[in-house]
């Protein structure tokens, strides 16, 4: 995987990919762009997403399976914008119940009868979707706030 990074706006990659963030995927269907907010897993260089069988996505990427997933760090209170770009090639793979639950206990904590019923309920009907990276646009886009701490009124 090739890092595109300023060398004064960057960070550091892993220490992102350790947090419970959103990821938005990137895929095509006839010609259109479709976008799906999900959770992930970073193992090995690759990044993991589970595909229920009500997800469309999983189908999206066996017609097409270029795709870029973006991942963005973001708190109005401090300033911070750290934004990381993925662009490469996905495949659907069967389902998985240890990187499944790699995935899932990040979001949800490690005790699986503590997590919301629908997530104890992932089985083997899902697949997980495996998106080796070809380059990643590393950007540290964070901004200063007022004098008075105050970045936005909520």
């Amino acid at each position: 995987m090739k890092i595109i990074a300023d060398r004064h706006k960057s960070f550091e990659l892993e220490e992102l990919l350790e947090k419970p963030l959103f990821a938005h995927l990137a895929t095509v269907e006839n010609d259109s762009p479709k976008d799906t907010p999900c959770w992930f897993h970073w193992e090995d260089g690759h990044l993991w997403i589970i595909g229920t069988p009500s997800d469309t996505f999983p189908n999206r990427i066996k017609q097409h399976p270029k795709c870029a997933i973006g991942i963005i760090d973001f708190n109005p209170h401090t300033g911070l914008v750290l934004h990381a770009g993925f662009r490469g090639t996905a495949t659907v793979e069967p389902f998985d119940e240890t990187i499944a639950n790699k995935l899932l206990s990040r979001y949800l904590g490690p005790k699986e009868t503590d997590w919301p019923p629908r997530f104890r309920q992932i089985d083997r009907s899902s697949v997980l979707v495996k998106f080796k990276p070809d380059t990643v646009v590393v950007r540290d886009q964070s901004y200063s706030l007022p004098n008075d701490g105050d970045a936005f009124t909520f």
